[in-house]
């Protein structure tokens, strides 16, 4: 069985969310939380929260035994991306992107 967690529109680029997620793909929960604990970049703790967020979902499914949970998958989709501009010399202008992401993890019960 398989439990999920969103976190919509979250304020980093989905390339930056998929260049840790492979650390955690496959590996229990609470060795999961302690990797994304000690990990220097923004999107850990933004995918910390997620997996948190799973694994409270699975708290609530009595069928469920929350122990024996592992990172089946993450996904880190691009949400809409805010356009701005910055100011240049002869009086043009360049386009910034600001980019969303779309951060899914997948929890399941290990099989062993």
């Amino acid at each position: 069985m398989e439990v999920k967690a969103v976190a919509k529109y979250v304020r980093i680029s989905p390339q930056k969310v998929r260049g840790m997620s492979g650390a955690i793909k496959g590996k229990p929960v609470e060795t999961a939380l302690d990797l994304l604990k000690f990990m220097p970049q923004k999107s850990a703790k933004l995918v910390e929260k997620v997996v948190r967020s799973a694994a409270a979902n699975a708290e609530q499914n009595p069928e469920m035994d929350v122990d024996t949970l592992v990172v089946r998958n993450i996904l880190a989709d691009q949400g809409p991306t805010l356009k701005r501009f910055r100011a240049r010399a002869r009086g043009r202008g360049t386009r910034i992107l600001k980019r969303t992401s779309h951060i899914t993890v997948v929890l399941a019960e290990d099989s062993v």
